[in-house]
């Protein structure tokens, strides 16, 4: 006969049973530990002079040009000393007088969405541009605020800040538009034989590389497989016909397996801290341009001021027409410029 099991072995299983942890959780681990994770905005900053015949490109979405400028968006320019700076998400709906010095920054131009707070572009030149536009061609609705191009002898800078795709993607649709109007500017610009440099927010982390939990963010704005798709046609050989080169992502192209480097760290969940973010700013430019890259960086350091990092572009060797140094009348201050004034 079978001996029964005592009351005793069954108490010492449940015992066992109730006594048993529960599996930990995996700890996050940065990608590269290296990158500072500073909660704070910098009290000094310092960064390589331009080199001497070139010149240099800041992009910078600020989060709220007048918050930002209460937490450090001076000392940044005065740090960094760029030739050209675009912002995005001012949230402003006029212009800031006190952004930065107009004996310095000559040419000052600024976009506003018809939402109060909402939105909002800038840029910044030390250079006279031979024209500027505002927004996109035949999509001025969905564009207004969104996006300032500056024509320049060497080539044309789009800075832009593009649609979020928004909570649960309820404007998925909205920004695919945004895209494809944006997609069909820039192959404008190409067929013209512009070189272009677009810039700015762009809102997607276009690889895996590009966002810290790619996993569990499949469906969220900016990582969406419509969001990347739409990025990558403009990576690619043009399908119109007109067999136009794809642009390139500059940062990538020169840090092609670097993982951990993003440009947004949200204020929530420690994410600075623990250095959990996306890449979702970007200088993307023509091939032709490539030649004249010097360098293309994520300032990781200047954090705090806003939840993005600025990034900049240096160029050698290229033509930017008038400069603040010279002393004629064409070459006057501009003041600040907005749509409703003729450029």
């Amino acid at each position: 006969m079978p001996k029964r099991k005592t009351s005793d072995s069954s108490n010492q299983s449940a015992a066992a049973a109730q006594t048993k942890k529960p599996k930990k959780k995996a700890t996050w681990e940065p990608f590269d530990p290296t990158v500072p994770n500073n909660t704070k905005f910098p009290e000094t900053l310092t960064f390589p002079k331009t080199p001497k015949g070139s010149i240099k490109i800041a992009s910078y979405n600020v989060g709220g040009l007048n918050s930002c400028l209460k937490k450090g968006f001076k000392e940044y320019v005065n740090a960094e000393d760029p030739d050209v700076i675009c912002l995005q998400e001012t949230k402003v709906n006029q212009p800031v007088s006190t952004a930065v010095n107009d004996k310095v920054y000559k040419y000052r131009y600024w976009a506003y969405d018809d939402k109060k707070g909402y939105s909002g572009v800038a840029v910044f030149s030390k250079y006279k541009p031979e024209k500027v536009e505002y927004g996109l061609p035949k999509y001025d609705d969905g564009s207004r605020g969104r996006v300032i191009s500056l024509y320049f002898p060497a080539f044309t800078v789009v800075a832009c800040y593009v649609p979020n795709a928004g909570d649960k993607l309820k404007n998925l649709e909205r920004r695919q538009t945004f895209n494809g109007h944006m997609e069909k500017f820039i192959r404008s610009l190409q067929k013209e034989g512009r070189a272009v440099i677009w810039t700015g927010d762009l809102n997607v982390a276009h690889t895996r590389k590009d966002i810290a939990r790619p996993d569990t963010n499949q469906r969220s704005a900016g990582f969406t497989v419509e969001e990347r798709t739409d990025f990558d046609r403009l990576l690619a050989t043009s399908t119109d016909g007109n067999d136009l080169p794809g642009l390139i992502d500059t940062w990538r192209h020169f840090h092609p397996e670097t993982e951990g480097h993003y440009t947004y760290y949200s204020y929530r969940f420690q994410c600075r801290t623990k250095l959990i973010g996306w890449r979702l700013d970007y200088f993307v430019v023509t091939p032709d341009l490539m030649d004249k890259i010097v360098e293309s960086e994520i300032r990781q350091i200047a954090w705090g001021a806003s939840d993005h990092v600025p990034l900049v572009l240096v160029l050698k060797d290229v033509d930017m027409g008038s400069t603040t140094t010279k002393k004629s009348e064409d070459d006057s201050s501009d003041g600040d410029k907005n749509a409703s004034d003729s450029s």
